[in-house]
């Protein structure tokens, strides 16, 4: 029995030089050992912080904003996004500050020992620190402010929930 391969409109592999059917050999055999290592390359790709909104925009402009891939700051295992390279430069300095006290997740939900993750649009400032909710506005902010502390307690207790980056 004779098997013949051809490379996308290449001559046949008995045509071939010795070389070129090595070197289509390496290709056949590589080709899922590189798709292997493009589809490991994408799963460590770190993650996007807050859906991509500018954690400092909330505290100088009153209101959630939109990051740009062009002002992204990598820190603590994500991807953080800013409006402009100010805001970046605000959050290198103090990030801790600026961002969500249980990042990606909505706070009252925490609360509640529930994982829900957060709409960046639903949000609160409070004693200076960030919260983001997944209700809609002003449901779950105000629904955390009724026994704000406790609520805190509660989420800052449950935290250990919170899925691993």
């Amino acid at each position: 029995m004779r098997i013949e391969a051809t490379l996308s409109g290449a001559r046949p592999m008995a045509g071939l030089s010795r070389r070129d059917a090595m070197s289509a050999l390496a290709l056949l055999f590589a080709g899922p050992a590189l798709a292997a290592t493009g589809r490991h390359a994408a799963a460590e790709e770190v993650s996007l912080a807050i859906k991509g909104y500018d954690p400092v925009a909330y505290f100088t402009d009153g209101k959630p904003v939109r990051g740009l891939p062009e002002f992204e700051y990598q820190w603590d295992d994500y991807r953080w996004r800013f409006a402009s390279a100010a805001h970046r430069d605000m959050f290198k300095a103090d990030p801790v500050h600026y961002a969500p006290q249980f990042g990606n997740y909505c706070a009252m939900a925490l609360a509640k020992g529930k994982i829900v993750v957060a709409n960046p649009e639903n949000w609160l400032i409070s004693d200076g620190k960030l919260y983001v909710f997944g209700d809609p506005a002003p449901k779950g902010p105000a629904l955390f402010q009724q026994d704000l502390a406790a609520n805190i307690d509660k989420a800052i207790r449950n935290r250990p929930i919170l899925p691993k980056q």
